[in-house]
Formats: structure tokens, sequence, C-alpha cells
């Protein structure tokens, strides 16, 4: 959401920071309609300083015994005036209001030009992709082999884009899930939640994910919707108050299932689990003040990236380029680890600075310590400390070997019971 004052006072930049992304002018839209929506306003302000002034005027006109008709017909008059006002004033408001929620967050000057993918910047890299003396399988065939991915079944309860975990790789799912909270929690200083899976509209709409992106959303018939990842439940935690600014930065993480339904993706990673309806995430969410943002970017990229270290897997920073930063952020930082079965790196994790897009949007205000009045909207970041199936899949794939086997990582043997390597051939239904 952005500052309509702003906008009324830098029209040129606000089209200039659409076009690093590759969008449309908007401002003269945006403008006309305020215009008109303020017009009106005005207009129904007179109306109603006319009208009670009149109404005074009849009660004196009555009281010396006069002919008050005229000045009720003129009352009357303009109170239908003023209804007809008062509808268009709001629809003009939410014609507004609407066109305010589609425009994209303004990039920060360091996001590096360009129009897709390919100009992101590579920022640094971690480890050296392990070579194999045999020719590394992909996932879901490593999976598949050990009898404990089932991507058939899931099918015919649920469709496409879904997998069932069995046995070891189940657990070793749980194990990595635990490895992330348990180094967010106590190492990175992260507080962790359980928050509700099913959120209203509103609150989707404060994190940037309605109305633009509806159709990637499942929505019940109750009218909820599942979540797409936990960063809706995490940062409306602060929407409609103001926070206390000495309690800042507040730091949460949760890990949940996530629901997306891929619409704009369709015929893009059919096999295995890089892209499935249901998946499971840890998320990290900041909440800052303004000076700060940038500063607990650079920390939450970090917090990520530690996981990857832990697991032993080479990944790679992106700093994503002007059209290829999402629609809520001002900057991003995308986290892509390598894959052997593929050959390529893939992103696991995007770390993002929203600025005050967001808390604009769900009204998320503090109090600058010491400060007994005033308010400003806090920042708000976000980013996956890890996806993970993901990273599932990446430790699958660094660490398999020859016969299809897996070795399991040392920093999640304590959370496999000591299991060492996870072999083909286990009995599973």
């Amino acid at each position: 959401m952005h500052d309509l004052k702003w906008i009324r006072e830098n029209p040129d930049a606000l089209d200039a920071a659409l076009a690093r992304r590759g969008a449309a002018a908007v401002s003269a839209t945006v403008l006309d309609l305020d215009k008109r929506h303020r017009a009106t306003t005005t207009e129904l302000q007179v109306l109603q300083s006319r009208r009670n002034d009149v109404s005074k005027q009849i009660g004196g006109v009555k009281a010396k015994g006069g002919d008050a008709a005229p000045l009720m017909a003129e009352v009357a008059e303009i109170k239908d005036k003023m209804t007809a006002l008062e509808e268009e004033e709001k629809l003009l408001g939410e014609k507004v209001k609407s066109l305010l929620l589609t425009i994209p967050n303004i990039l920060l000057p360091v996001v590096p030009d360009g129009r897709d993918e390919s100009a992101n910047v590579v920022v640094r890299s971690w480890g050296t992709p392990r070579e194999f003396n045999f020719s590394p399988k992909e996932h879901a065939d490593l999976g598949a082999a050990l009898g404990l991915m089932d991507f058939d079944q899931a099918a015919i309860m649920s469709g496409a884009r879904f997998v069932v975990l069995k046995g070891a790789l189940a657990r070793l799912e749980r194990a990595i899930a635990q490895l992330m909270l348990d180094t967010h929690t106590t190492a990175n200083g992260y507080t962790e939640v359980n928050p509700p899976l099913l959120v209203r509209d509103v609150a989707l709409t404060g994190t940037g994910q309605l109305p633009k992106f509806g159709a990637d959303l499942f929505q019940t018939t109750a009218g909820l919707y599942l979540i797409p990842t936990a960063e809706v439940s995490l940062t409306n935690l602060v929407a409609e108050r103001i926070l206390d600014g000495a309690t800042l930065p507040l730091r949460m993480t949760a890990f949940t299932p996530c629901f997306r339904s891929e619409a704009g993706a369709a015929g893009r990673d059919t096999k295995g689990m890089i892209r499935n309806h249901q998946f499971e995430k840890v998320e990290l969410v900041s909440i800052t003040a303004p000076e700060e943002s940038e500063a607990e970017l650079e920390r939450m990229t970090k917090c990520a990236e530690g996981i990857l270290q832990k697991l032993e897997l080479p990944y790679r920073v992106m700093a994503l380029c002007a059209g290829d930063v999402g629609f809520g952020a001002n900057r991003t930082y995308d986290l892509e680890v390598w894959l052997p079965g593929q050959n390529t790196y893939r992103e696991i994790s995007s770390c993002s600075n929203t600025g005050d897009f967001q808390a604009r949007r769900m009204n998320a205000r503090y109090r600058p310590s010491g400060e007994t009045k005033g308010t400003r909207f806090v920042h708000t970041l976000n980013g996956s400390g890890l996806a993970v199936g993901r990273t599932l899949i990446a430790v699958l794939e660094n660490h398999q070997q020859q016969d299809g086997s897996i070795t399991v990582p040392a920093a999640l043997k304590p959370y496999m019971g000591g299991l060492e390597i996870i072999a083909p051939g286990a009995k599973i239904l």
C-alpha cells in the first residue's frame, strides 16, 4: 500500500519506480480518481453546511409563525443530492483504495536493474558442489527406489502435485524442520509461534497476497483461506496494533504446512516435490523500526544460510534484479541450493524487506521510545528459513550414494535416533 499524499507530491517518481519493474505508469489514473473523490467530498461538506444553516432558519421562521415550506423543500432537495453524492464518494474511495492495492512496492536504489532472473546478481557462494564418480539421481527417483516416496498413491487420493513420505524420509523431513526451529529459536533469537493455518481475506490483503494473487490461493466454502506461507499469520500478529518501540525488533518463526494452487506454474516442475500444492516451510518474520530494516534483512539472510551450512549443502546468495523482485518487496535475496540431480542451483529461500508496504495495508505502527505522541509505520521482513521440502530434496541429492542410499548429515543424526544411512529395501506399506 502506498501513501496517497506521497503520490500526489511525487507522481513522476512513482511511475519511474514502476518502470524499473517493467510495469506501466499509473500515477495519472490514481490522481484523477483521487481528484474526483476529493471534489465529491468537498461538495458534500458544502451541502452539509448549507443543510445545517437552512435547518436553523426553519426553526426561526416557524417560531415567528412564518411559512417554512420553501426552506423545508430545500432541505429535502439537499438531502437527495447528498444521498447520491455519498454513494459516489464511497464508490470513488473504494476505486482509489483498490487501485492502490494493485501497485507493487517501490524498489530500493540498491536493487540491480534488469528485466528477469537472468539479470540477478551472485552476491556470494558457499561450498563446492560434490564431484560424483557415478551419475547422480534426482530426488524423485531416489525416493521411489527407497520405497519411501510415493507420488502415485498421493495422486489417487489428492491429484497431481502431492506426495506421501514414509518411514525414514518422513522422519528426515521432520528432523530437518526440528533442526531449523531449534537453531532459529536458540541461536538466532526468534520466538516460535504456532499460528492459524486458515485466515480471513483481510489478513491476505494486509501482506499483499490479495487481491493480486487470489488465483494462487485455496479458499474454503466458509470463506477462509489456507495460508500460502506462515508469513501471512506471523506478520498479521501486529495488524491494527501500536507497538512500543522499545520492544522492536520482534523476530518470529513458525513451522507450518503451506498451500498454493501454483496457478501460474502450469507445466513447470511437474516431477517430484519442487512445486507441490502442499508443502512444509519454516518461516522467519521480523518487525522493525524503519532505520533497522536493511540490517535486519542481512541478518535474516545469514540465519537462513546457517541452516544450509549445517546440512553441508552448497548454495549461492542472489540479489534479485528489479524485474524479479516480488510484488510486496523493496529488496530480496534468494538462496539457491545446488541440486546435483538437476545439475543446477534452485531457490530454497527468499528473504525480503517490504519496508512499510505491508504495515500500511494492515495499519501496523509503533511509538518510538521516549515519545508520548505520534506513531510511525513499522517495517516488516520475511524469509524462508528454509522451505523444508526443498531442503529434503537437497539433502537426498547431495548426500546420495552409488547404491541409492542416503548418508544422514551429522547435524540431523541427533534427530534421527542416531540413524546414519537411509538404505533401499525398507519394509513399508
